[in-house]
């Protein structure tokens, strides 16, 4: 039994559709469960549509209006028949956000986010499954709000593990019996059935929730590169792929920010010791990547990079001392204004961090801390992170890069750097 994660760049048009369905028939003699997440930019798009919904703008019946005619161009492509049931299928799906648009809006932000936003993993999905079952494939589609339970924080829900794990293992393997299951990413639902995301980039946390329920034998998560590369080839020319990688190494590169696979999708498959193959929807037929429990360490050094860095510099008014109280209060604030800190250092009288440059939660941080400490910040600085460093590596990222703060450990080195 596997688990298959397509994300929304494998599924950016008609014929990526087709090759991901190629893709599928090749494994199709295996128990498989396919994850899809929305087809390409369009939860970009429909995160648009809510902040413009939110703040009652009409421009949100526009960036509707796009996202429809996105997906109608690819249904003609794949489906010649006008009369094939996937077209009332999803026009009813996309009449769920209209019922939404026609009322002011009541709710919180986080709420109506989840419940627009969400859509475009129905829509995927159910694209997907139409398509496959057109070309002979016996596809089940099922919706993942039926079987991911979730508490009610929106915009990053927390799973009720025993809940959904109970419902995934006394369902899914039925079906599975009989057809391959495609379902969504990113999606789940609360106790009363509202839709809820597992946050950003999170098919890949869906991915490994059915996997580790199910007790898979491998999850193979299929992107546009060959595998874990040791750097974004959009900053080096000349990237190297890391066959193989142990659990605790993938964790540290995703929680230091490497983009290729979500940070919480690692630890259930630890837990439950699932092997995560990495691998191109490009070239499907190459190796990839696998995540596995080793003892080797990585064989190369690796480079994360994060640009629109914010320094934020905090001090106690009076010159105390940043105390146990201080930093409980600071990062309850961060907590609460949800701003992810990627390096922080303290010192007697201070704690700086720097953080993405996120716009207005950045704002609202700054004036909730600013009430009780002193605040200082830099923006415009970018954060390069070297896991397994030696100076060679060092001297390579600071090419007309000046520091202004740097922090190393046994195996990692964080560097936050500007232009000179």
């Amino acid at each position: 039994m596997q688990v298959f994660k397509f994300g929304g760049a494998s599924v950016k048009n008609a014929e990526s559709i087709k090759n991901v369905a190629s893709i599928i028939a090749h494994y199709k003699k295996n128990e498989l469960l396919v994850v899809v997440s929305a087809i390409g930019k369009t939860t970009d798009k429909l995160e648009k549509l809510t902040k413009e919904y939110f703040q009652g703008s009409a421009h949100a019946l526009t960036w509707l209006e796009e996202i429809k005619q996105d997906h109608q161009y690819i249904l003609t492509e794949l489906f010649a028949d006008p009369s094939h049931p996937i077209y009332d299928d999803i026009a009813n799906s996309f009449v769920e956000i209209e019922w939404i648009l026609e009322e002011e809006p009541q709710d919180t932000y986080n709420y109506l986010f989840d419940q627009i936003v969400s859509l475009g993993e129905i829509l995927s999905s159910k694209i997907l499954a139409a398509y496959t079952n057109q070309t002979g494939l016996s596809t089940s589609w099922i919706d993942a709000r039926d079987y991911i339970f979730t508490d009610n924080n929106y915009g990053e829900a927390k799973v009720d593990w025993h809940k959904t794990e109970t419902k995934i293992r006394q369902d899914l393997p039925i079906i599975l019996n009989d057809f391959v299951i495609i379902t969504q990413g990113f999606i789940g639902s609360t106790s009363e059935n509202f839709t809820t995301t597992l946050g950003r980039e999170g098919s890949d946390y869906s991915a490994a929730i059915f996997a580790s329920c199910l007790q898979v034998d491998n999850v193979t998560i299929w992107k546009d590169v060959p595998g874990v590369l040791n750097a974004d080839p959009k900053w080096f020319d000349r990237t190297e792929l890391i066959p193989e990688l142990s659990y605790t190494d993938a964790i540290e590169l995703t929680y230091y920010g490497a983009t290729v696979i979500h940070p919480k999708t690692i630890k259930p498959l630890q837990n439950s010791k699932i092997s995560l193959n990495v691998r191109s929807f490009i070239n499907p037929a190459e190796n990839g990547t696998v995540i596995r429990t080793t003892n080797s360490g990585l064989a190369i050094p690796s480079f994360i990079f994060k640009i629109n860095q914010v320094l934020i510099n905090i001090q106690p008014r009076d010159f105390s001392f940043i105390v146990e109280d201080n930093l409980s209060h600071i990062f309850n604030a961060f907590h609460s204004h949800r701003i992810k800190i990627n390096m922080m250092h303290n010192s007697a009288i201070s704690f700086s961090v720097s953080v993405d440059d996120t716009g207005e939660n950045i704002t609202a941080l700054l004036e909730e801390l600013e009430k009780r400490y002193t605040v200082n910040l830099e923006k415009g600085l970018e954060l390069i992170t070297i896991r397994y460093f030696n100076q060679e590596t060092i001297d390579r990222v600071l090419v007309n890069k000046f520091i202004i703060r740097e922090l190393k450990d046994s195996y990692t080195c964080q560097l936050l750097v500007k232009n000179m």
